[in-house]
């Protein structure tokens, strides 16, 4: 496979990225060998990781179509965006809300330099470059403003990217100031890898592999996931289930059971709404 040509500035093709192995995961191109290489690495320790990457691609998807399609959502920030694939967070909506605007947020420079693949109509779409650990300079940022009203309901996906976030930089603290900032009636989805039903070769996997690359990641247990929903009311994961968390397969599923995989136990998933 060929290298992605020129090499944007600030990018280091020497190092694992976050961003770029997640794009390989779900087949993309937009990677270099040192990933695809961490990328295998991590595949023979855990054989479903490229199925835990797409069933947490779905939820993503499903997330936000239920927030626009169930509860009129038309305005979204996606959160560590990562890389342009198939069905982006505008993509996804545009059956159900044509009209949605989508601010994407991301820090990695490889994406900040392929932007332009998520901005189909600029009345529409933006991207800034920013980073999540910083609320304040997200949410004030004049490009998301000049498309996000935080009057109005919002809905605010965060899909695999808080598991980069270390404890020290209090990630459930975090949430709740993005939650405050938005207007009752907004949402928040989020999934995050866990090791709870991981062998424990492939839990170490993932933290060798991660560890070598530009962000380290964080696993996190289903307690310590759960607080990320603390003072929002968490959502029904699927027809005819209580309100609560589950694994990002199941997560909108027409058919839970066919959708509990072993690689959608991977990575827990979530929603709450700010009331």
């Amino acid at each position: 496979m060929a290298e992605p040509e020129p090499t944007p500035p600030g990018v280091d093709p020497s190092t694992p990225s976050a961003a770029r192995l997640y794009d390989y995961y779900l087949g993309g191109t937009n990677n270099f060998q040192v990933d695809r290489a961490a990328g295998e690495q991590l595949r023979a320790a855990m054989p479903d990781l490229f199925d835990a990457a797409w069933a947490n691609r779905g939820f993503h998807q499903r997330a936000a179509r239920w927030m626009a399609r169930q509860h009129g959502v038309r305005q979204f920030i996606d959160i560590g965006c990562g890389l342009p694939t198939q069905g982006n967070t505008h993509q996804a909506l545009r059956k159900d809300a044509a009209d949605a605007r989508v601010v994407y947020v991301d820090i990695d420079p490889m994406v900040r330099d392929m932007a332009g693949d998520l901005l189909e109509d600029d009345s529409h779409t933006k991207f800034i470059i920013a980073d999540l650990r910083d609320p304040g300079e997200v949410l004030s940022n004049p490009e998301l403003r000049s498309l996000i009203d935080l009057s109005q309901p919002t809905g605010l996906l965060m899909s695999a990217v808080l598991h980069f976030v270390a404890d020290g930089s209090d990630p459930w603290g975090l949430v709740k100031r993005y939650a405050g900032a938005l207007a009752p009636g907004s949402f928040i989805a989020i999934s995050h890898i866990t090791a709870d039903q991981v062998a424990p070769r492939a839990s170490q996997a993932i933290s060798d592999i991660y560890q070598n690359a530009n962000e380290r990641a964080y696993l996190r247990n289903k307690d310590e996931f759960r607080r990320f929903f603390d003072g929002l009311q968490l959502m029904p994961p699927y027809e005819g289930a209580a309100p609560g968390i589950t694994h990002v397969g199941m997560w909108g599923a027409d058919d839970p059971e066919l959708a509990d995989s072993e690689g959608s136990r991977l990575l827990y998933a979530g929603v709450g709404k700010r009331v």
